[in-house]
C-alpha cells in the first residue's frame, strides 16, 4: 500500500497571453504523468499550502500558525513561552510593504544584516534559521503575536511592534528599505492525528512549511534544497513506505510571473518522475491552489488530482478535500 504523493505546488494558474491564452501546466509536456495517473479529479484548494497539507493528511484546518508550523520543519525550539514568527523578504516603500519573490539577487546582504543586527532581541534568547532566498523562522521567548499582513499580496505597511519592529526597521534602515517582514506569527498549542490509512510517510521537500506539516504528524522528513537531489532519496524511502515528495518550485517561479520557467519545472518533474518512478505502483500528483504568471498572487479554487488509483468515483468529478486521502487509501 506504499503510496507517493507528489505535490506540484501552485500549479493552477491564469490563461497566459503569452501563451495563447493557455496555462502553463497546459503547455508543458507532460507525458509521464498523464500516462502514469490518467485518473483526473478535482478537488477544493485553499489559500496556502499548510491550510491545504492538514486538511490533505489529517480532514482537519491546522491549529498551528504557520510559523510554527515551519520552526517544527526546521528543528527549531518551540516549547514553553517561546513564539515562532516567519520572516519574509520585503521592500517597505510608499508606505507599503512589498514582497520579493527576487531575493536572490540580494539575499546574503540580508542575511548578513540580520544576523548583525539580532542582538537587538538578546534579551529574549532568540533562535533564527534561513532558508529559500533569505527566507526565515525566528524563535523567541516573547508574548508579542502580532495580526500582520501576509504575502504574497502587497499590503499597507503596518508597524510591527517592541523589539522585534526594532529589529525589523535596522535591518531595513541599513537595507534600503528592504527588511525580513514577519507574519504567521504564534506559538504550539494542538494537532490533529494524520489518517491512519497512510500509515508510515517520509516527506522530502525544500520548505520548512511541508515539512513543518508532516513533522507535525509524526512523519519523517528530509530538507533536501535541489529538486534534483529529492527523487532519489524519494525512492530509497518509498521502499519503506509512503512518500510525500514536494515540488515547491512550481509556486516560486509562479510567483516570479515566469511563464517560462513554471512550465521547464514541470516538464523536468515529469522526466525526473520517469526516471525514478517508472515502475511505482500507487501514484498521486496533486495541486494545493493556483498561482497566478499573471499577478503573481495565490488562487483560491478547485484543483485537479491525477491518479493511477481506481477510486469508484467518475473522471473529472469533485472530491472535498478532507475526502481525498480516504478515497485513495480505503
Amino acid at each position: 500500500m506504499n503510496t507517493l504523493f507528489v505535490l506540484l505546488d501552485g500549479m493552477e494558474d491564469h490563461p497566459h497571453p503569452l501563451l495563447g491564452g493557455k496555462k502553463p501546466y497546459e503547455v508543458a509536456e507532460m507525458p509521464f504523468m498523464y500516462g502514469k495517473a490518467p485518473h483526473m479529479l478535482r478537488t477544493t484548494g485553499r489559500g496556502y499550502t499548510q491550510l491545504f497539507l492538514n486538511e490533505f493528511f489529517t480532514g482537519h484546518p491546522p491549529e498551528l500558525p504557520r510559523a510554527v508550523l515551519e520552526a517544527i520543519g526546521l528543528g527549531m525550539d518551540i516549547s514553553g513561552n517561546r513564539t515562532a514568527y516567519r520572516l519574509s523578504p520585503a521592500e517597505i516603500r510608499d508606505g507599503m510593504i512589498r514582497w520579493s519573490y527576487h531575493a536572490h539577487l540580494f539575499c546574503d546582504r540580508l542575511m548578513s544584516a540580520m544576523m548583525g543586527n539580532l542582538h537587538i532581541l538578546d534579551a529574549y534568547d532568540p533562535e533564527i534559521k534561513f532558508f529559500l532566498n533569505g527566507r526565515a523562522v525566528l524563535t523567541m521567548e516573547c508574548d508579542d503575536i502580532p495580526d500582520l499582513p501576509a504575502p504574497p499580496v502587497d499590503a499597507p505597511f503596518k508597524e510591527v511592534p517592541g523589539d522585534l519592529g526594532r529589529f525589523v526597521m535596522k535591518v531595513a534602515e541599513e537595507m534600503g528599505g528592504i527588511t525580513d517582514y514577519p507574519w504567521g506569527c504564534g506559538r504550539f498549542t494542538m494537532q490533529h492525528p494524520p489518517y491512519g490509512c497512510i500509515g508510515r510517510m517520509t516527506a522530502i521537500s525544500d520548505s520548512p512549511t511541508a515539512l513543518g506539516v508532516a513533522a507535525s504528524l509524526g512523519h519523517g522528513i528530509h530538507l533536501i534544497d535541489d529538486v534534483e537531489d529529492r527523487f532519489p532519496v524519494a525512492a530509497r524511502a518509498l521502499g519503506e513506505g509512503s512518500v510525500f515528495l514536494h515540488i515547491d518550485e512550481v509556486d516560486e517561479y509562479s510567483h516570479q510571473r515566469d511563464p517560462y520557467k513554471k512550465i521547464d519545472i514541470l516538464e523536468r518533474t515529469d522526466r525526473l518522475m520517469e526516471r525514478y518512478f517508472k515502475d511505482a505502483e500507487r501514484v498521486v500528483y496533486f495541486v494545493d491552489h493556483g498561482t497566478s504568471c499573471v499577478t503573481g498572487e495565490h488562487i483560491i479554487m478547485d484543483v485537479p488530482f491525477w491518479t493511477n488509483i481506481e477510486t469508484g468515483v467518475a473522471d473529472g468529478e469533485l472530491v472535498p478535500l478532507g475526502q481525498v486521502v480516504p478515497l485513495l487509501m480505503r
